[in-house]
């Protein structure tokens, strides 16, 4: 009998060894070692409870303009794989997006080799050619500590191979930037429509607000034709396409900056359109629906967090990645009940429509990085549109 032989490779750390400080809104300063690009980054410290997955959570739209701390102590020593190895859908197969999203990645142990079979490149190299400044050898458990205590703030990074570090220019920094109130979406959403799937296939919209790949793979493992669409595109050009049903994605930010994407969803319950939304996508739909949101203290972000379907008192493992949260009595002036809860918090992780064929969820069904426990919300979704008595907006 033939044995097959796959040859692992070992690659080394090469861009690491750099002086790095990071510096929290709260005057609390890390030392520590630079790696990936020296240069400086300025943006809010969140942190992620995952322990894998780190390929999935750096291509993920919705940590656009953060810092990502990774609470798992070790990192990298599975390398990057190549962007070139595609799905069956011409999609790069183990990233979410095509670029790091967040400006920097915050760690405890930065792994001296990388080694599996896939990977061609060091994590280092990976954010060196990307431009994104990283630090190890910080204790990412204080970090995370004083991120749940107070609260996420602003951070600046500092990573540089020759310069001292001022610590005056880097509270500059953090005077000048500013995560709240800002519009994201031209950063992370498409400028034109991509078309995925068989031209035969029923046609859905999916309103890109920083899509994941997997939203993709997801539906057209449905059966679909998918239409992608920028973020602010309007409801009459989305009718054009004569879809079926629509998708608002997920993304980074506010919710309440999105007002193009709000008035399109207020004009898809208007219409009965069957429509699911995810993350930020639940915002858009509640507060088109005239519900609130507000900012969480240090938001959800893991591959680990529990969730309650409270129609069937049933509890589920779910990923989750978001800052923002449907304000859960305000959901009694819409027309929407409460479908998820987190039974930790208590807050809203999914909502459905009263009557219409529309629903949302706060968590990531489509996982990547995480659990797929929750595959079945697309499965809905096709149930939705399926049985719904407007074959088209």
């Amino acid at each position: 009998m033939r044995t097959r032989t796959i040859k692992i490779p070992t690659i080394y750390q090469k861009y690491t060894g750099y002086r790095a400080r990071l510096l929290l809104e709260n005057g609390k300063i890390f030392d520590g070692i630079g790696f990936g690009y020296p240069t400086r980054a300025t943006g809010e410290v969140v942190f992620n409870t995952g322990m894998v997955g780190y390929t999935e959570s750096l291509t993920d739209p919705s940590y656009h303009g953060q810092l990502l701390c990774m609470t798992y102590p070790l990192i990298g020593n599975y390398g990057v794989p190549s962007f070139d190895i595609k799905d069956e859908y011409g999609l790069p197969k183990y990233f979410e997006s095509d670029k790091i999203h967040p400006r920097a990645l915050l760690i405890h142990n930065l792994s001296e080799i990388a080694s599996h079979w896939n990977c061609i490149k060091t994590l280092d190299q990976w954010l060196y050619e990307e431009r994104i400044p990283g630090i190890y050898g910080i204790d990412t458990r204080e970090l995370t500590k004083i991120i749940r205590i107070k609260g996420v703030m602003m951070g600046c990074l500092h990573v540089t191979a020759d310069d001292e570090i001022d610590n005056l220019v880097l509270e500059k920094n953090l005077r000048s930037d500013r995560y709240e109130g800002k519009n994201f979406m031209n950063d992370v959403s498409v400028n034109k429509p991509h078309v995925f799937g068989k031209e035969e296939d029923k046609t859905i919209v999916l309103l890109d607000t920083g899509t994941k790949y997997s939203i993709i793979r997801n539906i057209l493992k449905l059966g679909f034709r998918v239409v992608q669409l920028p973020w602010n595109t309007s409801f009459e050009d989305i009718n054009s396409y004569s879809p079926i049903g629509v998708v608002i994605s997920n993304g980074p930010g506010d919710p309440k900056v999105c007002n193009q994407t709000i008035d399109t969803a207020r004009r898809l319950i208007e219409t009965s359109t069957p429509t699911l939304g995810i993350c930020l996508g639940n915002q858009i739909l509640a507060l088109a629906a005239g519900a609130d949101t507000y900012k969480l203290k240090y938001g959800h972000r893991g591959q680990n967090k529990s969730c309650k379907e409270v129609t069937i008192n049933q509890s589920f493992i779910t990923s989750q990645n978001h800052g923002y949260g449907i304000e859960a009595d305000s959901l009694k002036k819409s027309e929407f009940n409460m479908w998820f809860q987190n039974p930790d918090d208590k807050s809203v992780e999914g909502i459905i429509h009263k009557s219409k064929p529309i629903i949302a969820v706060q968590f990531h069904p489509e996982a990547s990085p995480g659990p797929f426990d929750c595959t079945f919300v697309f499965d809905k979704f096709k149930e939705l549109v399926l049985t719904s008595k407007t074959d088209q907006i």
